[in-house]
Protein backbone atom coordinates (compact mmCIF):
# COMPACT_ATOMS: atom_id res chain seq x y z
CA UNK A 1 0.00 0.00 0.00
CA UNK A 2 1.44 3.03 -1.55
CA UNK A 3 0.07 5.65 1.03
CA UNK A 4 1.15 3.10 4.08
CA UNK A 5 4.65 3.74 2.81
CA UNK A 6 4.60 7.04 3.15
CA UNK A 7 3.57 7.49 6.28
CA UNK A 8 5.79 5.10 7.30
CA UNK A 9 8.77 7.01 5.64
CA UNK A 10 7.97 9.72 7.72
CA UNK A 11 7.27 7.85 10.96
CA UNK A 12 9.76 4.83 11.11
CA UNK A 13 10.78 3.35 14.37
CA UNK A 14 10.12 5.03 17.51
CA UNK A 15 9.67 8.57 18.61
CA UNK A 16 10.15 10.36 21.91
CA UNK A 17 6.80 10.83 24.27
CA UNK A 18 7.64 14.42 25.35
CA UNK A 19 6.91 15.91 21.94
CA UNK A 20 4.39 13.35 20.63
CA UNK A 21 1.08 15.00 21.41
CA UNK A 22 0.11 11.14 21.61
CA UNK A 23 2.50 10.12 23.45
CA UNK A 24 5.08 7.13 22.74
CA UNK A 25 4.87 6.34 19.18
CA UNK A 26 5.77 3.40 16.63
CA UNK A 27 5.64 3.66 12.83
CA UNK A 28 3.66 6.31 13.76
CA UNK A 29 1.08 4.68 15.78
CA UNK A 30 0.53 6.21 19.67
CA UNK A 31 0.09 4.97 22.68
CA UNK A 32 -2.53 7.36 23.03
CA UNK A 33 -4.63 6.16 20.44
CA UNK A 34 -3.74 2.28 21.04
CA UNK A 35 -2.80 1.87 24.85
CA UNK A 36 -3.00 -2.46 24.63
CA UNK A 37 -0.65 -2.52 22.00
CA UNK A 38 2.96 -3.62 22.67
CA UNK A 39 4.89 -0.70 20.64
CA UNK A 40 8.03 -1.82 21.91
CA UNK A 41 7.85 -5.50 19.50
CA UNK A 42 4.99 -3.60 16.65
CA UNK A 43 6.47 -5.06 13.61
CA UNK A 44 6.23 -2.67 10.17
CA UNK A 45 3.77 -5.06 8.58
CA UNK A 46 1.93 -5.07 11.69
CA UNK A 47 1.57 -0.79 11.21
CA UNK A 48 0.48 -1.39 8.04
CA UNK A 49 -2.46 -3.66 8.61
CA UNK A 50 -3.30 -0.77 11.49
CA UNK A 51 -2.94 1.64 8.92
CA UNK A 52 -5.26 -0.05 6.33
CA UNK A 53 -7.78 -1.17 8.74
CA UNK A 54 -8.19 1.83 10.95
CA UNK A 55 -6.91 4.46 8.44
CA UNK A 56 -7.63 3.51 4.61
CA UNK A 57 -10.38 1.34 5.21
CA UNK A 58 -12.61 3.95 7.83
CA UNK A 59 -12.30 6.21 5.46
CA UNK A 60 -12.97 7.54 1.97
CA UNK A 61 -9.48 7.51 0.66
CA UNK A 62 -9.56 5.50 -2.24
CA UNK A 63 -12.75 7.49 -4.20
CA UNK A 64 -10.20 10.27 -4.25
CA UNK A 65 -7.75 11.05 -6.87
CA UNK A 66 -4.60 9.08 -6.09
CA UNK A 67 -1.99 11.54 -5.30
CA UNK A 68 -4.29 13.77 -3.20
CA UNK A 69 -5.45 10.30 -1.26
CA UNK A 70 -2.06 9.36 -0.01
CA UNK A 71 -0.99 13.44 1.01
CA UNK A 72 -4.61 13.64 3.07
CA UNK A 73 -3.75 10.02 4.12
CA UNK A 74 -0.79 10.48 5.51
CA UNK A 75 -1.87 13.97 7.67
CA UNK A 76 -4.79 12.40 8.71
CA UNK A 77 -2.65 9.72 10.28
CA UNK A 78 -0.42 12.55 11.70
CA UNK A 79 -2.92 15.36 12.85
CA UNK A 80 -6.37 13.37 12.63
CA UNK A 81 -8.63 12.98 10.06
CA UNK A 82 -11.07 16.41 10.51
CA UNK A 83 -8.11 18.64 10.87
CA UNK A 84 -6.90 16.84 7.62
CA UNK A 85 -9.80 17.05 6.10
CA UNK A 86 -10.05 20.87 6.76
CA UNK A 87 -7.18 21.62 4.78
CA UNK A 88 -7.96 19.98 2.43
CA UNK A 89 -11.84 21.98 2.06
CA UNK A 90 -9.52 24.73 2.92
CA UNK A 91 -7.21 23.99 -0.56
CA UNK A 92 -10.29 23.28 -2.35
CA UNK A 93 -11.76 26.76 -1.56
CA UNK A 94 -8.62 28.47 -2.58
CA UNK A 95 -8.70 26.54 -6.06
CA UNK A 96 -12.21 27.56 -6.79
CA UNK A 97 -14.47 24.98 -5.68
CA UNK A 98 -17.08 26.24 -3.02
CA UNK A 99 -17.28 22.89 -0.36
CA UNK A 100 -18.50 23.20 3.21
CA UNK A 101 -15.24 23.29 5.65
CA UNK A 102 -16.95 20.89 8.59
CA UNK A 103 -13.66 18.25 8.78
CA UNK A 104 -16.05 15.49 7.10
CA UNK A 105 -15.06 13.82 3.62
CA UNK A 106 -18.33 13.98 2.15
CA UNK A 107 -19.75 13.55 -1.10
CA UNK A 108 -19.33 17.43 -1.97
CA UNK A 109 -15.46 17.34 -0.88
CA UNK A 110 -14.80 14.12 -2.98
CA UNK A 111 -16.40 15.40 -6.06
CA UNK A 112 -14.90 18.87 -5.63
CA UNK A 113 -11.49 16.91 -5.70
CA UNK A 114 -12.17 15.14 -8.81
CA UNK A 115 -13.36 18.60 -10.18
CA UNK A 116 -9.70 20.65 -8.84
CA UNK A 117 -6.90 20.46 -11.30
CA UNK A 118 -4.48 18.32 -9.57
CA UNK A 119 -0.94 19.84 -9.35
CA UNK A 120 -2.61 22.78 -7.79
CA UNK A 121 -5.03 21.23 -5.56
CA UNK A 122 -1.67 19.20 -3.99
CA UNK A 123 0.32 22.37 -3.67
CA UNK A 124 -2.78 24.12 -2.29
CA UNK A 125 -2.98 21.02 0.62
CA UNK A 126 0.71 21.12 1.18
CA UNK A 127 -0.24 25.33 2.12
CA UNK A 128 -2.81 24.42 4.27
CA UNK A 129 -0.93 21.81 6.24
CA UNK A 130 1.84 23.97 6.49
CA UNK A 131 -0.70 26.63 7.92
CA UNK A 132 -1.91 24.15 10.66
CA UNK A 133 2.23 23.23 11.68
CA UNK A 134 2.56 26.53 12.40
CA UNK A 135 -0.35 27.30 14.02
CA UNK A 136 0.37 24.92 16.27
CA UNK A 137 3.61 25.97 16.95
CA UNK A 138 2.98 29.35 17.78
CA UNK A 139 0.50 27.85 20.70
CA UNK A 140 4.06 25.51 22.19
CA UNK A 141 4.25 27.50 25.15
CA UNK A 142 5.01 26.50 29.23
CA UNK A 143 6.63 23.42 29.90
CA UNK A 144 8.24 21.11 27.51
CA UNK A 145 7.85 24.54 24.74
CA UNK A 146 11.03 23.46 22.90
CA UNK A 147 10.51 19.57 22.45
CA UNK A 148 6.83 20.33 21.19
CA UNK A 149 8.34 23.31 18.90
CA UNK A 150 11.38 21.36 17.34
CA UNK A 151 8.54 18.40 17.12
CA UNK A 152 5.92 20.60 15.23
CA UNK A 153 9.04 22.53 13.11
CA UNK A 154 9.57 18.10 11.63
CA UNK A 155 5.80 18.48 10.79
CA UNK A 156 6.20 21.50 9.10
CA UNK A 157 8.78 19.88 6.57
CA UNK A 158 6.61 17.03 6.31
CA UNK A 159 3.15 19.10 5.17
CA UNK A 160 5.31 20.36 1.96
CA UNK A 161 6.18 16.23 0.81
Amino acid sequence: MRAATRVLSNADGPASADGAPGGATRFGISRRDYPHLDLANLTRDSAIAIYFQDFWRAGRFPELPPTIAIKLFDLSVDMGAAHATECLQRALRACGNAVLEDGALGNGTVAAAHRAEGPALLAALRSEAAGYYRALADKSVGVGADERARFLAARLDRAYQ
